[in-house]
């Protein structure tokens, strides 16, 4: 294996596993809502802000990660910010309250928001072009991946606690020290000139601002269809609504998870070869098929199956994302454009859950129509939009002189 080759592949195993750990880091979380909240003597609402506080100032570190990465370089800029968001999650085990529990997420939201627009830039200026589909399916998969992660750290809760949970997610740092040894910089920012890494932000949006706004109402469709299955998925439907035990959530979420890896993984190969925006449509709209099985299922078995189909299909779309926004994206921004419209998408779908509970709230508790309603209409939001934009397929990111692309 050649140097460059060897290279290219940490390139993409770092940024894979960055996405991985920051989103194991989210999760976890996730899984002692219960433990958090009896900690600090308050139910279980106060908690949620943790939740939304991470989701809404996540587009602050899009900016400010992604504008130190534009003009510091990829490599630096991520390597930071993976030690930041490490030692916010270690931090939040030891908060002593729940004001300093609720700081300590909102600036975790502003680490982990700047990591994914950093990752995905670095690799997809590294990488061949002919790699570009599969890679991508295997960047996104990382989210899922670190669901899964945090699935199992789960178990060991009883032994663990929540603070100690915590405290395992700050293993993330150890990843700076493969970053520093076996990772180069974007080949594509090095050729840069000095101008070019200055580019002011607003003048780069206002030249493409129809660019942006498409590219923003993409990323909301996508983030209520990602939000919209899997937020109120495990607690309120499968625990709360089916009455499933814990071991039986924890199994399908499992395998809803292994679901969303193998589809982040399918649909972005075949976006190599019948293009972006092909594959997700395709995704998207095959997911309106799982939503029988995964709404209105009643046994776990078929749940379960339901859920691995529509989760095949939801990161099936998004393993396409971080191709198709790099290649979208202007150039001379592109450690910034992709993380900022994803997380300004996020952050015009962060109330999805409050939406979902409340239409369930008014059904009687009931949460099929609100998982129904809100997966269908992103799914047939995303074919359109996808549908009707721009195919960027064939852009040529890498401008060092290391030979032609493969």
């Amino acid at each position: 294996m050649n140097d460059r080759l060897k290279a290219q592949r940490h390139v993409v195993a770092a940024c894979y596993l960055g996405w991985t750990l920051d989103a194991f880091d989210f999760f976890i979380l996730i899984f002692v809502l219960k433990q958090v909240a009896a900690s600090f003597h308050t139910t279980l609402t106060p908690i949620t802000w943790a939740i939304f506080l991470t989701l809404l100032l996540r587009v602050i570190g899009s900016v400010i990660f992604g504008r130190l990465a534009d003009r510091y370089g990829r490599r630096p800029t991520l390597m930071a910010n993976v030690l930041i968001y490490a030692a916010l999650e270690f931090a939040t085990g030891f908060a002593p309250t729940l004001t300093v529990f609720l700081i300590l997420r909102g600036l975790y939201g502003i680490a982990m928001g700047g990591e994914w627009g950093v990752g995905a830039s670095l690799t997809m200026e590294s990488i061949p072009d002919s790699w570009r589909g599969p890679v991508s399916g295997i960047l996104q998969a990382g989210y899922p991946s670190g669901y899964l992660l945090a699935s199992l750290l789960n178990y060991a809760e009883p032994l663990l606690g929540w603070r100690g949970m915590f405290m395992v997610g700050a293993a993330p740092a150890l990843l700076v020290l493969y970053i520093r040894s076996s990772v180069p910089e974007s080949p594509d920012w090095t050729a840069r000139t000095e101008a070019e890494r200055r580019a002011p932000i607003l003048d780069v949006l206002r030249r493409h601002l129809p660019l942006t706004i498409y590219a923003v109402a993409m990323m909301t469709a996508f983030n209520f269809f990602s939000h919209g299955t899997q937020d109120l998925y495990p607690s309120a439907f499968l625990a709360g609504q089916h009455g499933f035990d814990p071991a039986t959530v924890s199994t399908i979420a499992v395998v809803y998870n292994v679901g969303a890896i193998l589809g982040g993984l399918f649909f972005g190969t075949l976006s190599q070869r019948i293009g972006r925006r092909m594959a997700i449509v395709i995704a998207a709209l095959l997911s309106l098929a799982a939503i029988p099985l995964w709404a209105f299922a009643g046994a776990p078995v078929w749940i379960g199956l339901g859920a691995f189909l529509m989760q095949f299909c939801v990161q099936g779309a998004w393993g396409v994302v971080p191709a198709h926004l790099n290649e979208l994206s202007p150039a001379e921004v592109r450690g910034t454009f992709p993380g900022l419209v994803y997380q300004l998408g996020n952050f015009i779908a962060s109330g999805n859950a409050t939406i979902q509970a409340s239409i369930g709230a008014h059904m009687g508790h009931d949460y099929r129509w609100a998982l129904a309603g809100v997966a269908g209409a992103a799914g047939l939001v995303i074919a359109v939009v996808v549908g009707s934009g721009r195919e960027a397929r064939h852009v040529t990111m890498r401008r060092a002189d290391e030979g032609p692309a493969a």
